[in-house]
């Protein structure tokens, strides 16, 4: 009589620590990057232009305006990216990451190494992005 493999429903702490290196060393660069954005967006630097004609000013001043809004936004996005990977860090350690929050599932290894903090299985994400058609 053949043994039948039983699903596993976690992964291994060999896994588990494979995958918080990844989401660890995506932390650092995010860190990172959300200060650099934060740095770009908040800078007051002596390189303005006061001492430049008056139509010149109000073009730079204007673009000066979209690119610390564009770098705001950027940074609110890295922030959170930020607290998705955090919580992926704490899922870690209550050995419940990589479980499907909708099926109960382990999400593929491929989908969490390119997403590590992934709470969605891929069909999970299908079936949630599908437009529903009222006929």
């Amino acid at each position: 009589m053949s043994e039948i493999k039983a699903k596993r429903t976690t992964y291994t702490d060999k896994e588990l620590e494979e995958f918080k290196q990844i989401i660890e060393e995506k932390l650092a660069k995010a860190y990172e990057d959300v200060k650099l954005l934060t740095e770009a967006y908040t800078n007051h630097s002596e390189h303005g232009t006061n001492d430049t004609s008056p139509t010149f000013k109000v073009l730079e001043e204007g673009q000066q305006v979209l690119s610390k809004e564009e770098n705001s936004r950027l940074a609110a996005r890295q922030t959170r990216f930020i607290n998705n990977l955090e919580n992926a860090l704490i899922r870690i350690e209550n050995k419940t990451y990589g479980i499907c929050r909708v099926t109960g599932k382990l999400i593929s290894k491929e989908r969490l190494r390119a997403v590590p903090h992934a709470t969605l299985s891929i069909d999970a994400k299908l079936k949630q992005s599908k437009p529903k058609l009222n006929i």
